[in-house]
């Protein structure tokens, strides 16, 4: 401790451990941070959600810059004295739970809920800003309840349904994956090779509203990530074009194929039908099928990934019939092959090798016919190996010869048209979100099998459908079905509708549905008669700011949007877009690579926290680059945020010890004001901006200026040291609330400092009366000039060149050129 004028002691540095656990106990009590719902508020309102975790363990770095970039936003609007709703909850249904109490032989709630307990305390630790009251877990029944109420309106509406398909199966984790969740042909979880099966399974018919998801990105642009709203639109993945009608000989019925580009259909040289498709089975000649059904099981034990690859060398089979081109009547060969697949357009399609490098591949495989219809003056890909698919001239094509591709699609079409044999359409990517899953620890579907009634929902009153609690450990390992069909009780019920003998669905849900309606939850979290409570939604919602991870573009947030658009048309929500804004956090790395056990890289949170505290740890994750990039723990220093922190501490101490609380600072330094006032204005832009590194480092900036006012200046005493002292810890409170808190109580504030608090930059003190022009001789610094900021060019060269110190520079050489950039700089070119 260091003894200075006044009663009050000033230390050179802070119990990081002490002031946490003193300001958590003050939080605790005082609830700072819970939303008001008092309809008399005046306050604007602002909802800012982060992506809720999963309880897998304690908190690690990830979840360190992830929570601390969100309460950035959150404590930043609680500064500007709005009303924040900034929630927290646990995505708390799904598989590593269900793994963990296999290997330990205990329920899943078990392993889940001791998680989420260490995490909350975790969070309360980590200084995170939030509105505890709204707290909430997927897998207690008092929500997923609502998961089953909402699949039933889905149900209602003909949203959710259920038929046979060929689905990815995750042979390890034994259960259904969607397509999103198939990473390089690999289980996104676990990293087992996946596999195609045919299953009857539950599906949400997203595809319906796959143009309101592609066309309402227009009220996302500019507020989410441009690289989300491309993934998104890639995966839908809108195609217009059309659906032609093509005769297959023996077959009273055309079989139907889609196509971007009908314009070629003059330069089809053979039919190509997806080999796991019934439609090739059906169109298999009698001779060709012992080779077809051997092709058909080789096909099958790959992923739709490894099908879709350019790189695989192109396979197929003959089936020994004959499809009829519509457009000239030529006969061509139809074929089954691998690298069509089932659920594209109507699983099969018309092969142009020329113009498209798939079909080119096959076809030189198997020697089959190439015939440019598309003049593009690039090499016969015949000869070449390279399929021409620009644009150009149509050739060979008949009545479409000399139009280009442009005027030649509609054309064609309406000769189809006109033929009666194709019409134009459009064609998605996108597929209908299979949601079945064939593990315990997730919401149970509420449907009940009826011999005679067919699926029926099970009754509003009678949900929640709660899991059974007497399956543990050996009971929930993979069996290929879920462990909840072995739960002959819990399965077997009587109908609803008849009162007969019945099953239960066995099946849970996906939990991207857990995560697809959250955020509506916290507004009325302990509501039990709604999802939600509508009014609640609509004076919160949507949300405002929302934070998370780019590994969630397609995923997450297109099941939510998609949740979000069906509300609406429920008349529950007035709002048909979940998130306003959107911002991707980077992920934490060390030495140039994901942290990983097996790499030995890792980094542990607690431990970071126990060596420099929390401010520290909080101040180095936001503080190392733009928040969207990622950060090497490797190139950082938590050692280095901690210096500056006690430096900040300091001067806040220095000042509170010199000065009393109201002191006019107009009468202070004039300079630290100007400094205090900018950084002020600055830090409000960089925030604003989310460029919270930016913010930061004005911050230290005016921690130096600050100091060497004391130091140097006028003193601690000074009016203006005190205005600037508040204002580091106003802005500080964004990124290390333990010191600011404790820095606005030395300095005589009651409350909290993140409430209320920000401070709106004084217009006249921002008014540069001068600023520093550097005058450079041969590239060199030789007289520093202070001007007026509107000084004129003409006006500032004369200034340098009578400057005494650029003179003797200068010397006897010629003045060949200068060069000047207003009011900053002159540089004086000599020979």
């Amino acid at each position: 401790m260091t003894a200075v004028s006044g009663e009050q002691a000033v230390s050179d540095s802070y119990d990081a451990r002490a002031l946490q656990d003193k300001w958590q106990a003050r939080w605790a009590e005082e609830n700072p941070f819970t939303a008001s719902e008092d309809p008399s508020d005046p306050r604007p309102r602002s909802f800012i959600v982060d992506m809720f975790p999963y309880p897998s363990g304690d908190l690690h770095m990830g979840h360190a810059e992830a929570f601390a970039i969100g309460d950035v936003i959150a404590r930043y609007r609680f500064g500007r004295g709005e009303n924040v709703l900034h929630p927290i909850g646990w995505d708390s249904f799904g598989l590593p739970a269900e793994n963990a109490a296999i290997k330990r032989d205990s329920h899943p709630a078990e392993w889940t809920y001791a998680n989420i307990e260490t995490q909350a305390e975790s969070f309360k630790r980590y200084g995170i800003a939030l509105d505890w009251s709204r707290r909430l877990h997927t897998s207690d029944p008092e929500y997923y309840r609502w998961n089953q109420w909402l699949f039933t309106r889905f149900f209602e509406r003909g949203l959710a349904y259920r038929k046979d398909g060929r689905v990815n199966w995750c042979p390890n984790d034994q259960t259904v994956l969607a397509n999103e969740q198939v990473v390089q042909g690999k289980c996104e979880r676990c990293g087992a090779e996946v596999e195609r099966r045919a299953l009857n399974q539950w599906y949400f018919k997203i595809t319906d509203y796959a143009d309101r998801l592609l066309d309402d990105m227009r009220e996302l642009e500019g507020k989410w990530p441009e690289r989300v709203l491309l993934m998104q639109r890639n995966w839908i993945g809108r195609s217009q074009g059309a659906d032609v009608h093509f005769a297959v000989e023996g077959r009273d019925e055309p079989v139907t194929v889609f196509t971007t580009r009908p314009d070629t259909l003059y330069g089809a040289t053979f039919f190509v039908v997806a080999a796991d498709a019934p439609l090739a089975e059906e169109l298999c000649a009698p001779e060709q099928r012992e080779a077809f059904e051997a092709y058909r099981v080789q096909v099958g034990r790959l992923t739709d990934i490894e099908r879709q690859s350019t790189e695989r060398e192109k396979t197929g089979v003959f089936l020994g019939r004959y499809a009829v081109n519509p457009v000239n009547g030529e006969r061509i060969p139809v074929w089954a092959a691998d690298y069509v697949l089932a659920d594209y357009g109507h699983g099969a399609i018309m092969a142009v090798p020329a113009h498209d490098q798939r079909d080119l591949d096959f076809a030189r495989t198997f020697d089959l016919p190439v015939r440019v219809v598309v003049e593009t003056g690039e090499a016969d890909p015949a000869e070449s190996g390279t399929a021409t698919a620009g644009e150009g001239t149509l050739v060979n094509s008949g009545p479409l010869d000399g139009l280009t591709k442009t005027d030649a699609i509609p054309r064609i079409v309406d000769v189809l048209a006109e033929r009666g044999t194709g019409e134009g359409t459009v064609n998605y990517r996108l597929r209908d979100w299979l949601l079945s899953r064939q593990r315990f620890w997730g919401t149970p579907i509420p449907i009940i099998h009826c011999p005679g009634c067919g699926e029926v929902p099970v009754p509003d009153e009678d949900l929640p459908v709660r899991l059974p609690d007497n399956l543990r450990g050996a009971d929930l390992a993979p069996k290929g079905v879920s462990p909840l069909a072995a739960a002959a009780d819990w399965v077997n019920v009587d109908c609803p509708r008849c009162a007969g003998p019945a099953k239960r669905d066995t099946d849970t849900m996906d939990t991207f549905v857990d995560s697809s309606w959250y955020y509506l939850r916290y507004c009325s979290p302990d509501l039990d008669t709604a999802p939600f409570d509508a009014g609640q939604v609509g004076k919160w919602g949507p949300v405002d700011q929302y934070v998370g991870g780019v590994e969630h573009a397609i995923l997450h947030l297109l099941y939510s949007r998609f949740f979000t658009k069906v509300l609406y048309d429920m008349g529950m929500v007035s709002f048909t877009e979940p998130f306003t804004r959107l911002l991707n956090q980077g992920q934490v790395i060390n030495q140039g690579k994901a942290m990983s056990k097996s790499l030995g890289n890792g980094v542990d949170l607690g431990k970071e926290i126990d060596l420099y505290g929390v401010d520290a740890v909080r101040l180095t994750v936001v503080f190392a680059g733009p928040p969207e990039e990622d950060i090497d723990w490797a190139d950082v220093s938590p050692a280095a945020s901690l210096k500056f922190l006690n430096r900040a501490y300091r001067v806040m101490s220095q000042a509170a010890a010199a000065s009393e609380p109201g002191t006019d600072p107009a009468s202070g330094d004039l300079e630290l004001r100007r400094a205090t006032h900018r950084t002020l204005a600055k830090v409000t832009e960089a925030v604003e901006a989310q460029r919270f590194n930016v913010a930061i480092a004005r911050i230290m900036e005016l921690v130096t200026a600050t100091r060497k006012a004391i130091e140097t200046g006028p003193g601690a005493a000074d009016p203006a040291v005190r205005e600037a002292a508040e204002a580091v810890a106003v802005t500080l409170s964004l990124f290390a609330p333990y010191v600011a808190e404790e820095g606005w109580e030395l300095l005589g504030h009651t409350g909290s400092v993140a409430v209320g608090n920000w401070r709106v930059p004084d217009p006249a003190l921002l008014v540069q009366e001068t600023v520093t022009c550097v005058v450079q001789v041969a590239s060199k610094v030789r007289d520093k000039l202070e001007v007026s900021p509107d000084i004129s060019a003409e006006e500032l060269e004369s200034l340098a060149l009578a400057s005494e110190k650029v003179r003797n520079s200068i010397g006897e050489r010629q003045v060949r050129k200068v060069v000047v950039r207003q009011p900053k700089l002159v540089n004086i070119v000599v020979g």
